[in-house]
């Protein structure tokens, strides 16, 4: 992965070619031309993300939203790693590092249901991503999710003063309800992933098998607990103005 310094270098590595009239699209649509009339690619947005950062005077806040499953995580990673490549710092802060301890969870009887809305510190979030959005932030520590140890690592990660664009990601960052509709207004730009509900539910059950569940209880989380997310992540956020598509 590249530093973060250097001089902006258009097209940098990791933006295709190819994605010039998805991102001439995306501009149009934000000026008022028209609405896009499909899904961008990866890398047209990483094209659309390093025009309209490199035209702001300031950080630019983008909350990357998408259901279980969509590659949000992977997604975030390439972004990070072409806007970087473009001379723009970017610094990634991931929604599941708000998870409630499980203590919490068993306390509340949330525990079988962990990764739904009411099992993350929502407020905390959005006082974090506040102080973040904020043009003088300095250096600021925030959580981060460890999948091994199945917690939240407190002041895991430090987003530097300097960083000119922000990824924040999480299945819940467009939900239209509160307390999650106070993030939306946080955002510079705005993107949901778009992918279909059998592509999700295949890459679910193949997530926990990997972690080596009995295909029984994978099948269980996955129907119990993931799907309804997604549904309610795909029914009730609030539109966004990109959409990409990782199917």
């Amino acid at each position: 992965m590249g530093g973060d310094g250097g001089a902006r270098r258009p097209g940098g590595p990791g933006l295709g070619r190819g994605a010039g009239g998805a991102v001439e699209r995306a501009a149009r649509a934000e000026a008022g031309q028209g609405a896009l009339s499909s899904p961008l690619t990866p890398e047209a947005l990483g094209q659309e993300l390093a025009r309209r950062a490199g035209a702001a005077s300031r950080r630019m806040v983008v909350a990357i939203a998408g259901p279980p499953g969509a590659g949000k995580s992977t997604l975030v990673d390439q972004l990070q790693a072409a806007l970087r490549a473009d001379g723009l710092p970017t610094q990634i802060l991931p929604m599941d590092g708000f998870h409630y301890d499980n203590a919490i969870l068993d306390a509340r009887g949330l525990r079988h249901r962990k990764g739904a809305p009411e099992s993350f510190d929502a407020c905390g979030l959005i006082r974090l991503l506040q102080a973040l959005a904020n043009p003088e932030a300095p250096d600021i520590a925030v959580p981060v999710f460890d999948r091994a140890a199945d917690l939240s690592r407190g002041s895991a990660r430090i987003i530097p003063a300097q960083t000119r664009v922000l990824l924040a990601e999480g299945n819940y960052l467009l939900l239209d309800r509160a307390p999650w509709n106070a993030l939306r207004p946080l955002a510079d730009v705005t993107v949901m992933l778009d992918c279909p509900l059998e592509v999700l539910e295949a890459r679910l059950m193949r997530r926990w098998l990997a972690l080596g569940l009995p295909e029984t209880e994978a099948r269980a989380r996955v129907e119990g607990n993931d799907l309804p997310n997604a549904r309610l992540v795909l029914a009730e956020s609030a539109p966004a103005a990109l959409r990409v598509s990782t199917r």
